[in-house]
């Protein structure tokens, strides 16, 4: 994408704090972010521009001595110093440390969570010298990285030697519905059933919508083929980070996308208990999330599991669960499959689309589904603003037609006997494919923010 958007703010702020470090001081900012989010890129915007003064390194899987050894000749031509040779990494941050005493400079440490893998001992060897230069160094240390879970722990987590030590964080998140439908104006490619699509196949990641706009109408025909990157990016994604237990990982991430949601489910399809499984998809990797109904306690055994990523949903439905067919390059089975059910699989997305909508309009403070402990008198979305007691009941269809107010109001009935939202003001809509484009004008702002690259 040639156009750069929604990323204003975090620009903005990051570019403050470069700005003036002469008067500040070390500054340390953390970024985290789901791979292919676009982290790299914001931060590539945001000081490209500073030359000189703008260093970037990335913490490649290599072991110590290749990346000193790369690193070291990164400083020694971008700031052409003639002499200099590290025996460590260490070394490298101590001597850059030393460096921005003497003139502001920014220092981008790309992947930063893999330094456990590289050097694990050198945590407390930064914390040690960060401690020492901060109040003296003019540096504005970028710690980014994929694994938002790792991240908060060396950053957040008890007795770890960085605790507390950023002075700025932020957590970058996919491109919201609006921002996805905005792209798709700017390339006159917007209808409310393509957008279905983008969405099922993107979530908002900007790497994938760039994928998507190279293949324009053909979607399918370009992205499912032998040349395309889609079919492997699951593997790319997430294999490394799982390691030696990726088939395990994978298994449940594929029933989950299947339907089989609940723990019960799970285990009684894979014929496997799965429990510490699904504590580090979630806690560890932040691959899956908990639902409860609305009205439930947070120790609620009442919990279905989903993937967070629309994408990834996609990619184990259609392609991980088809796997024989793409190792025999059939792309026209997986091509009959996407014509025979994508439009039921995406009709169920549909309710993650609204639903990403609502959370990012800032009207509700509460928001989820509604379910029975039977599994019955399922409501699709259920948001709530305490504040104006104001609740809204949302069923989700793709087609308007389809609709029974008086199914959905027997629901809320049920659902008003739990929750005890006493005096609270309830309306039940119907969202849908139809009446797509009135939710986004009541519920997302008319212009969003865009930059061009390089500006």
């Amino acid at each position: 994408m040639e156009t750069f958007y929604n990323r204003e703010p975090q620009l903005a702020k990051l570019r403050a704090i470069s700005a003036r470090l002469e008067q500040s001081k070390g500054q340390l900012s953390v970024v985290v972010g789901r791979r292919r989010v676009g982290k790299t890129r914001l931060l590539n915007e945001a000081f490209s521009l500073q030359q000189d003064s703008f260093l970037y390194l990335f913490i490649s899987r290599k072991n110590e001595a290749a990346l000193v050894d790369e690193f070291a000749g990164i400083i020694r031509n971008q700031l052409n110093v003639r002499f200099f040779h590290p025996a460590a990494l260490r070394d490298i941050f101590e001597f850059l440390f030393d460096f921005a005493r003497h003139r502001p400079l920014t220092l981008v440490v790309d992947e930063f969570q893999d330094i456990e893998r590289v050097n694990p001992g050198l945590f407390s060897d930064l914390q040690n010298l960060w401690d020492h230069y901060k109040q003296q160094t003019q540096l504005h240390w970028v710690c980014c990285g994929s694994l938002y879970s790792l991240m908060i722990r060396l950053f957040k987590g008890d007795k770890q030697p960085l605790l507390n030590r950023d002075d700025h964080f932020f957590k970058i998140q996919p491109l919201s519905p609006i921002f996805v439908r905005q792209i798709m104006l700017d390339n006159n490619l917007y209808t409310p059933e393509r957008l279905l699509l983008w969405w099922c196949l993107s979530g908002g990641i900007p790497k994938y919508l760039e994928w998507l706009l190279h293949a324009r109408e053909n979607t399918f025909n370009q992205l499912i083929s032998s040349s395309s990157p889609l079919i492997e990016e699951g593997l790319h994604r997430l294999v490394e980070d799982f390691g030696s237990e990726h088939r395990t990982y994978f298994d449940v991430l594929a029933a989950i996308a299947q339907g089989y949601t609940s723990r019960a489910r799970i285990e009684s399809y894979l014929d496997m208990g799965v429990g510490p499984v699904l504590e580090k998809l979630e806690a560890d990797f932040a691959v899956i999330a908990k639902q409860r109904p609305i009205h439930a306690r947070e120790n609620s055994r009442d919990v279905r599991y989903k993937l967070i990523d629309p994408f990834l949903t996609f990619w184990f439905y259609f392609i991980h669960a088809n796997r024989s067919a793409i190792e025999l390059e059939n792309f026209a089975y997986i091509h009959q499959l996407l014509e025979r059910d994508f439009a039921t699989f995406s009709g169920m997305q549909l309710e993650n689309l609204f639903t990403t909508l609502l959370a990012q309009s800032g009207r509700f403070n509460r928001m989820g589904g509604y379910w029975d402990n039977k599994g019955e008198n399922e409501i699709d979305i259920v948001a709530i603003n305490d504040l104006q007691k104001y609740i809204l009941v949302i069923e989700v269809k793709r087609q308007l037609k389809r609709f029974e107010p008086q199914v959905l109001a027997r629901k809320t009935a049920h659902l008003l006997q739990k929750i005890h939202c006493k005096d609270y003001q309830v309306e039940q809509r119907c969202f849908a494919l139809d009446n797509l484009d009135d939710v986004f004008s009541e519920f997302a702002p008319a212009t969003v923010e865009k930059v061009t690259q390089g500006r």
